[in-house]
C-alpha cells in the first residue's frame, strides 16, 4: 500500500506519461503527414499536368492528312475518309491532283459482308490497275513487329460482289495479297507457304508446299523484317506468269525466349482480363540471331503462277553467310536482278539470274572498307541505249547516284561535294531523277532533281525562303507531290503542289489550331548551333532554353542522346510527343540540348558516317563529352556541377557509357531500353558496324558499356519492358548483376510485358515520360539554380 502523496505523485506521473505519450503521437502523425506529402510531391512532377496533355489527352498531337496511294495515271490518288452512311466505317475516295475533283471508288455499304452487321475495318488497300477490284486488308495482326498477318477480302467494284480470299483458311492466316499486273489474279502466303488466287473461277493453286515452322516462304525471318523491311517476300513477274520468292530456313537460328510473367502480352494490349484463378508466366520463342551466331539460310526461287517445282536462283556461297535484300524483275520477265551482301555488309553485287534457268552472273559490284547500304533506290531506268538501273553509292566519299547498265558501264548522275539523302522518285518518262539534300546544312533538307541524261548541275525545287526539313510523296509522273514542311520550331504543314514549279495547289492540313494551342510552350527559346571538339570537328547542336532565360545566371542541363548510326537527333523539323516533352522541362527552368556526334547518319559524307566503324559506343562516348566540355567553356551560364543526359535505345546505351566513362560530367543519367552489351544484339545490325565479334573481340568489348559500369558515381535509372523482342530485357539483367557485384547504387524500373517502344496499355507512355521527369526533378532539381550568378 502506499501513503496519499505517493499516490498524487504516482497519478501526477501517469496524466504526465499519458499526455506525453499523446504529444508524441501527435507527432508522429504529423511526421507521417509530412513524410506522405513529401512522398506525393517526389513522386509527381510538377509539369505533370502538362505532360497528361502531352501524352495521354493528346492535345498536341500533330494532324496529317489521310494516307494517300498515288494512282498508276500520276494525276490522281486515293485516300480513306469517314463514310457518311456510317460514322465507324471509312470509304475509299479519288482526288484529281490538279482539280480536287472528287468521287467516291468504294463506299462502306460496298464492303459489308452479307451477314456482317457493320463494314469492313479498313487497315490496308490495293486496286488492280484497271481500278476494277480492290483489295481489301483487315483484323490486321502482329507477326514479328509488324501486324501483317490478317483477312483478306476482294471487292469487285463492276459486278458489288465481295468475296474472301483463302477458301478455307482460318482468321487472320493471310499475309501479303497483292494483285499480278494484269490484275486478273492474286497471290499470297498462307502458313509460310505461296498460293495464288483466280478470283472470277474461286480456284486456289499452292505454289510452294514445303513451309513449316522452320521453312519460311514468301514472308521473313526477323533479321529481314526487322532491317531489310521485307514486307512481303514474293514478286510477281510483269508478264503475271512467274513468281518469284524468298525461302528462309531457320532451322539453325537458335531462339530466344520471352518471359511474360503476368500471363502474355495481349492482355495489356488488349485489355483482355485475367482470368480468375491461374494466371501463370508463358513465353514465346523467337529465332533471333546474336552476332556472330548462325544466320538464316536464304535463297530466292522461281515458280510458275500456274504450279510446278520452283527453279532456285543459283545465287554463290554459304546461303548462311549472304544476305539477300532486294530483287527486282527485268521489263522482259526473263531475269531477276539481286542484290548479294556478304555476312560482313561491306559488298553488295548486283546478279542478273536466268529465271528459267537459275544460272547468275554479276554486273556490278560495290564494296566498302566499312560497310556497304543496301540500295533500296534500286529501278530500272529508261534510257535512249536501253535499260539501266539506279544506285546510290559512297564510292568517291559522297553518297551519290548513278546509273549503271547491265554491261557494267556507269553514269554518276550526282555530282559534287554533297550526299543524297534520299531518292524520292524518277518520273514516268525517265527523264528526272528527284532526291533530297542539304548541301549547305546536314539538320535540314531539300527537294531537288537532276535530268537522268547527266551532265547538269542539281536544280533546287523546295522554295528558299523555307529554311527547315521538306518530305515528298511524288506521283509516279513526276508532275505532282504531297510535301510537307516543318521546323524544330514550327509544327508541320501539308500541302499538294506541282512540280516542278512547286505550286501549291492546296492545304491539306495546316495545323493551325496546334500552333494556337502551342504558342505559350514553344515560348521557350530554342537555337541551332555547331560545337567545335577540336581536330578540325564540329557537331551541329540543339538547345531550348526557359523562357524568362537570364543569361547572368545558371541554369542545371540535360542532354538527349542517341549517337548511333541509325539515326540523327539534331534534326531541324517537328520533333512531335518527344520534342514536347523537352520543352516541358524547359519551361521548369532546365536548359535542354542534343548533339549529333560522328556516326550518325547525317549528309555530311562518308568519312563522317563510316569513322565509328568497329568503335560504336567508343567514338559517340569522346564526342559527346568533348562536346559538352566546350559548351560548358563557351556558355556560363551553364551549370557544370549540374548536368543531366538520357536516351532510349542506342541512346540508353551511351546514356550509361556517359554516365560511366565519364562520371565527372554527368551527375545523373537514364537509360531506356538500352543495349548494355553489344554481343547480345541481333546479326543483322551489330556486325554491320562493328564487324563479327570473333573477328573484333576487343571492339565489342570497348564498346559495351557493361564493361565500364565500375565508372559509375552519379545517381542512375533505367528503364526496360521485360517483353522486349528487339533490344532483349537480358541485357539490362546482366547489367544490373554487374553493378550489384560492384556495390554501385542505382535505380530500376521494369515495365511488364512491354516491347521497346514501352508504349503497350493504357497510360504506360505517359507513366514513361512522367517517370523522367520526376527523376530529373528529384535528382538534379532547378529550384535555386538559376539564382546563382554565372561569375561564381
Amino acid at each position: 500500500m502506499v501513503n496519499d502523496s505517493q499516490g498524487v505523485q504516482m497519478l501526477f506521473s501517469s496524466r504526465l506519461r499519458r499526455q506525453f505519450f499523446r504529444l508524441a503521437i501527435f507527432l508522429l502523425f504529423l511526421l507521417a503527414s509530412w513524410a506522405t506529402c513529401s512522398t506525393q510531391t517526389a513522386e509527381t512532377p510538377r509539369i505533370d499536368p502538362l505532360l497528361r496533355q502531352i501524352f495521354l489527352d493528346n492535345d498536341f498531337r500533330a494532324q496529317f492528312p489521310p494516307h494517300i496511294e498515288w494512282l498508276p495515271d500520276g494525276n490522281s490518288y486515293t485516300v480513306l475518309e469517314n463514310s457518311p452512311a456510317n460514322p465507324k466505317a471509312k470509304d475509299i475516295v479519288r482526288y484529281q491532283a490538279g482539280t480536287g475533283a472528287r468521287d467516291v471508288l468504294v463506299n462502306s455499304a460496298q464492303i459489308t459482308a452479307p451477314s456482317a452487321k457493320e463494314p469492313l475495318a479498313i487497315d490496308d488497300y490495293a486496286f488492280s490497275p484497271d481500278l476494277n477490284r480492290v483489295l481489301i486488308f483487315t483484323n490486321a495482326q502482329r507477326v514479328w513487329r509488324a501486324a501483317t498477318r490478317g483477312d483478306y477480302w476482294l471487292l469487285d467494284r463492276r459486278s458489288g460482289k465481295l468475296l474472301k480470299l483463302g477458301g478455307n483458311a482460318g482468321p487472320a492466316e493471310l499475309m501479303f495479297a497483292k494483285f499480278s499486273p494484269d490484275g486478273q489474279k492474286v497471290a499470297y502466303v498462307r502458313a509460310n507457304n505461296v498460293y495464288v488466287e483466280q478470283p472470277e473461277t474461286g480456284e486456289i493453286m499452292q505454289l510452294t508446299t514445303d513451309g513449316s515452322a522452320t521453312i519460311i516462304n514468301g514472308t521473313t525471318d526477323w533479321v529481314y523484317e526487322e532491317e531489310f523491311f521485307l514486307r512481303d517476300a514474293f514478286l510477281w513477274s510483269p508478264d503475271s506468269k512467274k513468281i518469284a520468292f524468298w525461302q528462309f530456313d531457320i532451322s539453325g537460328v537458335l531462339d530466344f525466349t520471352l518471359i511474360y510473367d503476368t500471363g502474355g502480352p495481349h492482355h495489356i494490349v488488349t485489355g483482355i482480363p485475367y482470368p480468375q484463378f491461374g494466371v501463370y508466366p508463358t513465353t514465346q520463342e523467337i529465332p533471333y540471331p546474336q552476332p556472330g551466331t548462325t544466320n538464316s539460310a536464304v535463297r530466292i526461287g522461281v515458280v510458275n503462277a500456274t504450279g510446278g517445282a520452283p527453279f532456285w536462283m543459283q545465287v554463290p556461297g554459304d546461303p548462311r553467310n549472304n544476305y539477300i535484300p532486294r530483287a527486282e524483275w527485268t521489263e522482259d520477265s526473263r531475269q531477276l536482278a539481286i542484290q548479294h551482301v556478304n555476312r560482313l555488309q561491306n559488298e553488295n553485287t548486283v546478279l542478273l539470274a536466268d529465271a528459267q534457268t537459275g544460272q547468275v552472273h554479276p554486273v556490278f559490284t560495290d564494296t566498302d572498307k566499312a560497310w556497304v547500304d543496301v540500295n533500296y533506290e534500286f529501278q530500272w531506268i529508261k534510257v535512249d541505249r536501253g535499260s539501266e538501273f539506279l544506285w546510290t553509292s559512297e564510292r568517291d566519299g559522297w553518297r551519290h547516284a548513278y546509273a549503271i547498265a547491265t554491261d557494267g558501264r556507269q553514269r554518276l548522275l550526282t555530282p559534287g561535294n554533297y550526299d543524297i539523302i534520299r531518292v524520292e522518285g524518277v518520273d514516268s518518262n525517265s527523264q528526272w531523277l528527284y532526291f533530297t539534300a542539304s548541301p549547305k546544312n546536314a539538320t535540314q533538307q531539300y527537294l531537288y532533281r537532276v535530268p537522268i541524261t547527266g551532265n547538269a548541275q542539281p536544280q533546287e525545287i523546295s522554295p528558299a525562303n523555307q529554311a527547315g526539313t521538306h518530305t515528298y510523296e511524288i506521283s509516279p509522273n513526276g508532275l505532282w507531290a504531297v510535301h510537307t514542311y516543318s521546323t524544330f520550331d514550327t509544327p508541320p504543314v501539308t500541302d499538294l503542289v506541282s512540280l516542278p514549279a512547286h505550286r501549291s495547289i492546296r492545304v491539306l492540313q495546316d495545323n493551325a489550331t496546334l500552333r494556337a494551342k502551342l504558342t505559350d510552350l514553344l515560348g521557350n527559346r530554342s537555337e541551332f548551333f555547331q560545337v567545335d571538339i577540336g581536330g578540325g570537328v564540329t557537331l551541329d547542336g540543339w538547345m531550348i532554353k526557359p523562357k524568362d532565360f537570364d543569361p547572368a545566371k545558371k541554369y542545371p542541363l540535360l542532354i538527349n542522346i542517341y549517337g548511333e548510326p541509325a539515326a540523327q537527333t539534331v534534326v531541324d523539323r517537328w520533333p512531335g510527343a518527344g520534342g514536347l516533352f523537352h520543352r516541358a522541362l524547359a519551361s521548369e527552368g532546365y536548359l535542354v540540348a542534343s548533339f549529333d556526334n560522328r556516326g550518325t547518319p547525317a549528309p555530311k559524307g562518308r568519312e563522317w558516317r563510316k569513322i565509328v566503324y568497329g568503335s560504336v559506343g567508343v567514338l559517340s562516348s569522346k564526342d559527346q563529352a568533348e562536346a559538352l566540355m566546350a559548351v560548358e567553356r563557351s556558355r556560363p551560364y551553364i551549370d557544370a556541377n549540374r548536368v543531366a543526359i538520357w536516351g532510349w535505345s542506342g541512346g540508353g546505351s551511351n546514356t550509361l557509357n556517359m554516365m560511366f566513362r565519364s562520371p565527372e560530367l554527368y551527375k545523373v543519367g537514364m537509360a531506356v531500353a538500352p543495349v548494355a552489351d553489344q554481343r547480345l544484339y541481333d546479326t543483322i545490325y551489330q556486325e554491320r558496324y562493328m564487324g563479327l565479334p570473333q573477328d573484333n573481340p576487343e571492339g565489342y568489348r570497348a564498346g559495351s558499356a557493361i564493361n565500364f559500369a565500375d565508372g559509375l558515381r552519379g545517381d542512375l535509372l533505367i528503364v526496360h519492358g521485360s517483353g522486349d523482342d528487339n533490344v532483349h530485357f537480358q541485357g539490362t539483367e546482366l547489367l544490373v548483376n554487374r553493378l550489384i557485384e560492384l556495390g554501385k547504387q542505382f535505380d530500376f524500373m521494369d515495365y511488364p510485358g512491354r516491347t521497346h517502344s514501352i508504349s503497350e496499355g493504357k497510360g504506360t507512355t505517359f507513366h514513361v515520360y512522367s517517370l523522367l521527369a520526376r527523376y530529373l526533378e528529384e535528382h538534379l532539381p532547378v529550384s535555386g539554380a538559376a539564382s546563382a550568378q554565372a561569375g561564381n
